[in-house]
């Protein structure tokens, strides 16, 4: 029904009025409201002894309420059809992925491997509808049980590829009727990557891979990870490791690695820096990844080296490296001599070589860089690194920066040091309340994990009820990751998860602070779709997200749709924020089918909890 503001409108404008009349008459008011209600405010309350943060606070709360306003006027106009829930998309898009259109990019004129980059900017097809799950899509195994065997349905892999997809494909995996079970730790191929772990510390010096850990490996980016066998052994080492690969219609190794509860994301570095900043990782691997690292005049391996912090390592598998005949040791040199000279120019170190593997490390001297060798490559000027999909830049950087800290020298703790908190910005207090905070709302959000809060008579679990289990959840992501507290909070209470830290790119840039706490995370704009394929998440959180989008051009039906392609069935959204914005993503979780409550937190704020839970719709 509308309401008598509207029908006066619709008198004087017509039953169609131009919506900027309207949202300029609307803000208007607004404003002269804010600025009436400020004056009353000062002159009602000037015998008050903190009237400026009175009035400070009522108008920013008013500008907020008028950016929700301003969404829910907007949804009105455009349209009644977009108030009902949306249908399904068709069968060919089961395994979309948004801004990954190689057709698309081939026409507007991308070619030599640029056609698979993301490119958000061409159009994308279709209106709004839900990516639906495949025919034969079944709820994944709980951890770590899901890590052994996936359901063959729930990936786009046919058995043709399977059984042309070579012997390293074929060593890890067995196909059985409607399961991909990969062998077990205790089983001989599995012990194949034991070796290879094995041999890579040994090469570093080590006694055993158990060692990575306090030598300074904490975080591992594996470039073209196959199916993620390495990476599900170094998690076993309490090493969080990410897989990136380009995308992939069909026997995707992100989509398959995420499948087994392995963190990955769609990424390559083909023209575009990756979305992390510099000094981000530890080590970077890359087996048979396909690169041609002296290409380009050594641009793929510059970028490595702005992702790596100081001392940190690059190890390389291939077997193009490997000779045959005679003359083994000049096939071999003479195959390394390109890579040598790139690696020379950016300060890198050859420091072992055994059968197919290389491992460089990264100098720890910043001064290595710009000192006056012949041919190195420049510093880039300062305040050049914005890593979110820009160009590719043949300079190097983070050598300025106060995070240059050898990975051998930094704290082992996701709880950093009093000084290596200083060196972002942060206080100690600051970091430890943060903590506390997530903590305590970790154990809140838990216990509303279960269906029980959507009933006909809703209620909250009590001490009664039992928790939901530790490994019911696998895949998180936090949408708005701050300074990653909920995933410290989801490591101190044991929960089997892994957690990607996402950073919005025009919020507080705290993820460098995530990432040296030895965490995952990416920066993302969240007016863009996320790089990975549907159904990958078993839970979603954001704290402040929505009223942080209000002010962006991007609206939150978009939001909650990529959520909704990215989250699995009876997966679980736990976002908090002011209240109105929250009525609001509550009007859309209907519209997308989602169970959904407002819970109160009763702490005396204007903060709500929206709890809801994505059914799995057969069809």
């Amino acid at each position: 029904m509308r309401s008598p503001l509207l029908n006066k409108l619709s008198v004087i404008f017509g039953p169609r009025p131009p919506v900027s009349w309207l949202l300029l008459c609307f803000v208007s008011v607004l404003a002269l409201i804010a600025v009436f209600g400020s004056s009353s405010s000062n002159s009602l309350d000037s015998v008050t002894s903190t009237p400026v943060p009175e009035i400070f606070t009522n108008y920013r709360r008013l500008k907020e309420q008028a950016a929700v306003d301003y969404f829910e006027l907007r949804t009105i106009l455009s349209g009644s059809s977009r108030q009902r829930e949306l249908g399904l998309c068709g069968k060919e898009r089961e395994n979309y992925v948004p801004c990954y259109n190689v057709t698309a990019n081939l026409i507007s004129g991308f070619k030599d491997g640029e056609e698979f980059d993301r490119r958000c900017e061409v159009p994308r097809q279709g209106s709004w509808c839900l990516v639906r799950p495949p025919k034969d899509y079944k709820i994944p195994l709980r951890w770590p049980a899901g890590r052994d065997v996936i359901w063959s349905g729930n990936i786009k892999i046919t058995k043709d590829q399977f059984l042309s997809s070579g012997g390293v494909t074929k060593r890890i995996m067995l196909l059985e009727e409607n399961q991909i079970a990969f062998h077990p730790e205790d089983g001989l191929i599995f012990d194949g990557v034991k070796d290879y772990s094995r041999q890579i510390a040994e090469m570093l010096g080590l006694g055993s891979d158990s060692e990575l850990f306090q030598a300074g490996v904490r975080t591992v980016l594996d470039i073209g990870c196959g199916f993620g066998s390495f990476g599900a052994h170094l998690v076993s080492l309490k090493l969080m490791t990410l897989c990136i690969a380009a995308y992939e219609a069909t026997g995707s190794q992100v989509q398959l690695a995420l499948e087994r509860g392995l963190p990955a994301m769609i990424g390559n570095f083909i023209s575009r820096q990756l979305p992390y900043p510099s000094l981000s990782f530890d080590t970077v691997h890359c087996a048979q990844c396909g690169i041609v690292w002296d290409k380009k005049e050594g641009i793929f391996l510059i970028e490595i080296d702005r992702l790596l912090k100081p001392g940190g390592y690059f190890v390389l598998t291939s077997p193009t490296s490997k000779p045959q005949g005679s003359s083994t040791s000049m096939k071999k040199r003479n195959m390394l001599t390109p890579l040598e000279q790139y690696t020379e120019k950016i300060c890198w170190s050859l420091i072992a070589q055994q059968d197919d593997t290389f491992i460089w490390q990264k100098t720890a001297d910043a001064h290595c860089y710009s000192s006056d060798k012949k041919n190195d490559v420049p510093l880039c000027k300062e305040g050049y690194d914005a890593p979110y999909y820009q160009a590719l830049v043949p300079c190097i950087t983070g050598t300025s920066s106060k995070r240059w800290i050898p990975i051998q020298n930094r704290s082992s703790s996701s709880d950093l040091s009093s000084a290596e908190l200083e060196v972002h910005g942060v206080s100690p207090e600051d970091f430890f309340e943060d903590l506390q905070v997530w903590k305590l709302a970790l154990k809140n959000y838990w216990s509303l994990l279960t269906p029980l809060i959507f009933s006909d008579h809703p209620k909250r679990p009590g001490d009664e009820d039992p928790l939901p289990p530790f490994n019911m959840v696998r895949n998180v992501m936090d949408m708005n990751a701050h300074y990653g507290g909920l995933n410290a909070a989801f490591l101190e209470e044991r929960k089997s998860v892994w957690v990607m830290n996402v950073v919005p790119v025009r919020a507080h840039n705290t993820l460098p602070l995530i990432l040296d706490r030895g965490f995952l995370g990416a920066l993302h704009d969240w007016c863009e779709p996320f790089p990975t394929y549907p159904r990958t998440y078993d839970l979603l959180h954001a704290n402040g997200l929505l009223s942080h989008l209000t002010s962006e051009r991007c609206g939150l039906m978009e939001l909650f749709i990529e959520m909704d392609r990215i989250l699995r069935p009876e997966g679980w959204v736990v976002l908090s924020d002011k209240l109105g914005v929250i009525e609001l993503a509550r009007a859309h979780a209907t519209q997308i089918r989602w169970d959904a409550r407002v819970i109160d937190l009763q702490n005396g704020s204007d903060e709500r909890l929206l709890v809801c839970q994505k059914p799995f719709v057969k069809k």
